[in-house]
């Protein structure tokens, strides 16, 4: 059997869901994308304001006084940012949006996935008030935690509702909207960060903090106005109305086939009580383990290292503080088209083929950042970078970001909302997102402290991971590609190493007693001709 997981199938007369693409599906879908906004916007805006020297000033001190001292070719450059309190700053967001995405499972599951990323963007936009206005570090921490789980509800609800709305042809492209709103916030944070850094005073990172209020009332507004998807309201009671709404996205009266597979999902979900218990079970099993290892390796690239940090990094190797900023906003800008590259790629050629490109490239990125660092600073950091060097790093750093932006960044959020089950996939999404914040709150911990002990060996660390993660996906992921959500414990069936787990009437079940391979295999052909 070869790797990928599949075999030849045969004919057969099992159709795929009918219907087309429409106008409102791709509305429906945009708007609620949007809710990648506010993290994206934090993830941009955190690095910037703390590489402000009047943020500095005024909450972290110590560090403004090591930035001064830097500022002498003497001063060791890896360690003059290196402060708990600053790392606490920025990693308190992650720690309570791992924390929220644990609760919103049972909101979603109750409330519908409108409601919990209508309830993100208000607490979203409490945290952004809270830090606009801070003044002192406490102000701050406690706006950072409203932050955390106003993403909580919006990265556990998001990515869900996109893959239920989507049909399965485009369930990729769609699902990916949400990526690429992260980026979009990323990159108008870099400008918006640039821009203020011009303004003299507290006003400079006061008006970067207290604009993420934009972001949050453009979610709060759109989920007034969303639909909720056939699925929840299926799960819900709400028979009639997720027929209707079925009808409406897909564009045809004749949903019978879907809303029928809809209806026994959800009636095999109302037989488990609580979706966490039911988790553990072996039929369960592969997909639990990709999303946990997907979204902790996703972590492990390193880039939110580079995304949090992209300004302090440049600084740290010889930019000055425009020009660290500057920097920062091209990479946000390569990370948005090149976003655009996967969104217009992955429902043509696939899930696999993007993570395989997409690893070897950002593994030769990184190892190149780490040996331009090494040989310019060496073991003491005690030196200057020359600017063609230091540009070199920006180029390469581009490129790992382009790597990432097309493969492990907006893949690992499709995937992980797209395999599980109706009856776990609330809880399973609530795990593969804490999971990720865990690692994100993790690192962002750690980083600068690691930048200052690890040196240029941090962008080897990374790298590692990286060839790792690679290789585990060469052998051990399948393909989702253009397979209907309700049917996707197919793909994990007729798996070389995760089939084991999957017995044969789960297979014939979830495609109405037909043998499992013609059916992956028929359903893919069909998908992909509509």
């Amino acid at each position: 059997m070869p790797i990928t997981g599949f075999v030849s199938g045969r004919s057969s007369t099992q159709k795929a869901y009918p219907g087309k693409t429409t106008p409102f599906v791709i509305l429906t879908c945009l708007v609620a994308a949007t809710s990648g906004l506010i993290f994206g916007y934090d993830v941009g805006i955190s690095g910037g304001v703390t590489s402000m020297e009047p943020f500095l000033s005024k909450f972290f001190p110590s560090v403004h006084r090591k930035m001064m001292m830097a500022a002498h070719k003497s001063s060791n450059q890896y360690c003059k940012f290196d402060s708990q309190l600053l790392t606490t700053f920025t990693s308190s967001l992650y720690l309570a949006a791992l924390l929220t995405s644990l609760l919103a499972s049972t909101v979603t599951r109750a409330l519908g996935r409108k409601n919990s990323m209508l309830i993100g963007g208000v607490i979203f936009l409490a945290g952004s008030v809270m830090n606009g206005a801070a003044e002192n570090v406490a102000m701050l921490i406690v706006g950072r935690i409203l932050l955390g789980v106003g993403v909580g509800f919006a990265c556990q609800a998001a990515p869900l509702y996109l893959s239920e709305m989507a049909p399965p042809h485009l369930r990729g492209m769609l699902n990916m909207g949400f990526q690429l709103m992260i980026t979009f916030g990323i990159f108008s944070a870099n400008l918006i960060n640039y821009g203020t850094s011009k303004i003299m005073g507290d006003w400079s990172w006061r008006i970067s903090l207290s604009l993420a209020a934009v972001p949050a009332m453009i979610i709060t507004v759109g989920c007034v106005f969303l639909p909720d998807s056939p699925n929840s309201l299926v799960a819900r009671g709400h028979t009639e109305k997720a027929r209707t709404m079925l009808q409406r996205i897909r564009g045809i009266q004749d949903v019978d086939e879907e809303f029928n597979d809809m209806v026994t999902a959800s009636d095999e979900s109302k037989r488990v009580r609580h979706g966490w218990s039911n988790m553990g079970k072996r039929k369960h099993r592969p997909q639990l383990v990709m999303a946990v290892l997907l979204t902790s390796f996703q972590q492990l690239t390193g880039i939110n290292v580079i995304m949090f940090y992209a300004p302090v990094l440049f600084k740290t190797i010889g930019f000055g503080s425009n020009g660290s900023l500057m920097s920062a906003v091209i990479i946000g800008l390569v990370n948005m088209f090149a976003t655009l590259v996967s969104i217009s790629t992955v429902d043509k050629i696939g899930r696999r083929l993007l993570y395989l490109e997409g690893g070897p490239q950002m593994f030769v990125s990184q190892i190149t950042v780490g040996t331009l660092i090494a040989v310019n600073f060496g073991s003491t950091g005690e030196a200057s970078m020359p600017k063609l060097y230091a540009w070199i790093v920006v180029a390469s750093i581009c490129i790992y970001v382009a790597g990432f932006a097309w493969s492990w960044g907006p893949l690992t959020i499709l995937i992980t909302s797209e395999i599980f089950p109706l009856e776990i996939r609330s809880a399973a999404q609530s795990l593969a997102i804490s999971v990720s914040m865990f690692f994100t709150f993790s690192i962002a911990q750690a980083f600068l402290p690691m930048l200052c002990h690890l040196k240029f060996g941090l962008f080897y660390f990374f790298g590692g991971w990286v060839a790792i993660m690679t290789t585990f996906v060469y052998f051990f992921l399948p393909e989702t590609k253009n397979i209907p959500i309700e049917k996707m414990v197919l793909v994990w069936r007729d798996h070389w190493f995760w089939g084991r787990f999957i017995d044969d009437d789960a297979g014939r079940h979830a495609h109405g007693g037909q043998e499992p391979v013609d059916a992956v295999e028929n359903d893919r052909k069909v998908v992909s001709a509509i």
